[in-house]
């Protein structure tokens, strides 16, 4: 058998059926919807469905949204696409976040907000992306953990088509080519990972002063950063989630080797704007400047999201990447990296 056909018989015993109803049955409970009413289960059965688990902020499902885009277009006949959205920082729970964020980013397939988390303990998720692939009985047939393996995926999609008696479907595989945040990581030069800088998953913490969780706090930035440290300098307030700029100005630092650097960030509270300039290395980025910033390192934070503010051309080295905000309130929760 090839791989897809092993995986799609993964799935067979009674015990998966009765596990994949209650799934299902927790999609067609979910009351918030946006692109489309809110479905039943008798819609959602006979069909093969793909579940797509996301969070607005996060990079990795954003370098997967172009092949679930693709197949959404392509398998119109047969096919339903659910996107999961399952939030993991709390502004992420703001429907109207989440219904920009959808309209920015061209994702015109159903939604379902899941905000209490419950679609995604039925399918006993553990992953920002993962995709479900469930056959017109409602059973999973295949699923993808991350990004990758998209052929794979496309191939499961296309036999359980088949299998319903779907015709008319090319077997051909989608041809993608992701740009701005959609560009496929440069893996080979990766080597810096996620990370957080609200104290409840925090690391490599490396400014002068100690951190001093929810209390307003001066730091310094160190004399160097190793690799993959981060600092702080400035008055702030470090949270469970986030970590807050009380006074202007103030720089967050990170020692990095990547082609990207991603900031998720916004505005506290939301409604004003935060000017932010961007250096690496203390120089202004020129033509590695991210989407978020010109090639003098100027930016402006108005909304609550992920915001690239490196893309550097080959050679990867170590760099430094600070950020220096030059109004007060701005709130930023974690690095990621590409």
């Amino acid at each position: 058998m090839t791989i897809a056909a092993a995986q799609l018989g993964a799935f067979d015993s009674a015990e998966a059926k009765d596990r994949v109803s209650h799934e299902l049955t927790a999609i067609a409970r979910a009351t918030e919807w946006l692109n489309a009413p809110r479905p039943t289960i008798a819609s959602l059965t006979g069909k093969v469905v793909l579940v797509d688990f996301w969070t607005y902020t996060c990079i990795n499902w954003l370098r997967t949204l172009p092949y679930v885009r693709a197949w959404s277009h392509k398998y119109t006949q047969g096919l339903t696409v659910v996107g999961v959205h399952t939030p993991e920082f709390p502004f992420e729970r703001n429907i109207d976040n989440v219904r920009r964020a959808a309209a920015q980013m061209n994702v015109e397939y159903p939604i379902v907000i899941d905000n209490d988390h419950s679609i995604w303990n039925a399918f006993k998720n553990q992953y920002w992306p993962a995709l479900y692939v469930l056959d017109p009985q409602g059973r999973i047939r295949h699923h993808q953990f991350g990004e990758g393996e998209y052929e794979r995926s496309e191939r499961a999609i296309q036999q359980l088509l088949s299998r319903a008696g779907v015709t008319g479907i090319s077997n051909a595989i989608v041809t993608v080519e992701g740009s701005g945040f959609e560009a496929p990581a440069d893996v080979a030069n990766l080597r810096s990972p996620e990370t957080y800088v609200g104290y409840e998953r925090a690391e490599n913490f490396a400014s002068r002063n100690d951190a001093a969780p929810n209390q307003r706090r001066d730091y310094g930035a160190p004399s160097r950063l190793l690799l993959n440290q981060w600092s702080l300098s400035g008055e702030w307030t470090i949270g469970a989630q986030a970590t807050l700029l009380n006074k202007a100005s103030g720089q967050l630092a990170y020692r990095f080797h990547a082609r990207d650097v991603h900031l998720v960030m916004g505005p506290q509270p939301a409604g004003h704007s935060v000017r932010c300039r961007v250096t690496i290395d203390g120089q202004s980025p020129g033509a590695a400047h991210g989407l978020d910033v010109d090639q003098h390192g100027n930016g402006t934070i108005v909304e609550q999201r992920l915001y690239q503010l490196i893309r550097q051309p080959k050679p990867i080295v170590d760099r430094t990447c600070a950020i220096e905000f030059l109004d007060a309130g701005v709130e930023v929760f974690s690095f990621t990296f590409g």
